[in-house]
């Protein structure tokens, strides 16, 4: 029982981890409109770094990798949020 208990923690807490991420990508492209893929890793990395996650209050920061948020973009991708410029598939677009 405790190693499954544990076992759902983690997972909730990758989800978790996913769904900041995921709304941190978005908040950045629409506020910019279109961005650089590198460019867009740094910024999202720079804000956990800092804890800057969202408006109010200050989040704790956390750990967040480049394989972390390109996984994320990548999701987004899939699901349609997300688009990239046919002549500049390196540039993003919300």
């Amino acid at each position: 029982q405790r190693y499954l208990r544990a076992e759902r923690a983690e997972v909730s807490a990758l989800e978790r981890k996913r769904n900041v991420l995921c709304c941190l990508i978005t908040r950045i492209l629409k506020a910019e409109k279109q961005l650089h893929i590198d460019n867009l890793v740094f910024r999202v990395i720079d804000a956990c770094q800092k804890g800057e996650l969202g408006p109010g209050p200050q989040f704790l920061s956390f750990c967040c990798h480049s394989v972390d948020v390109l996984s994320c973009v990548l999701h987004l991708l899939n699901q349609g949020h997300l688009r990239r410029q046919e002549e500049k598939p390196h540039v993003l677009e919300y």
